[in-house]
């Protein structure tokens, strides 16, 4: 199992979907959250609001996202783990394109990490009434 004391900071970059479901919108419809967070400290470096019906951020939101995360201390990690299921071709190929290792993990893998942030924005839209 995987646990973010194995890491040290900017080794490990993980990509998640935030939401559980879509958010609703009532201009533009529905959209996900995708997250770019460290392994280390689960800071959330960036993230990336993409149309639902979409599978994965496009490639030049891919490339933003990484770019978000590679401000904060001027390099790119070693390894990024993505959801077995989810941003196989557009996150994938640009992280592989910057040098990243990328390493496809099952989900339930990663809620060491990302369960906190899930619990808190799913909260945070409860008390809006998950309304945008």
């Amino acid at each position: 199992m995987l646990h973010p004391n194995q890491f040290e900071v900017d080794e490990a970059w993980i990509a998640f979907r935030l939401n559980d479901e879509p958010i609703e919108t009532e201009k533009d419809g529905s959209f996900n959250c995708i997250c770019l967070m460290d392994a280390a400290s689960c800071f959330i470096l960036g993230n990336a609001i993409v149309p639902a019906h979409e599978t994965e951020p496009s490639q030049l939101e891919a490339r933003h996202l990484l770019e978000t995360g590679w401000a904060y201390k001027k390099k790119m990690p070693r390894t990024l783990f993505i959801p077995t299921s989810q941003f196989q071709t557009g996150l994938s190929a640009e992280a592989k394109r910057e040098g990243i290792d990328v390493v496809s993990v099952p989900e339930d893998q990663l809620f060491a990490f990302i369960g906190e942030a899930r619990q808190e924005f799913k909260e945070h839209l409860q008390g809006r009434n998950g309304e945008i």
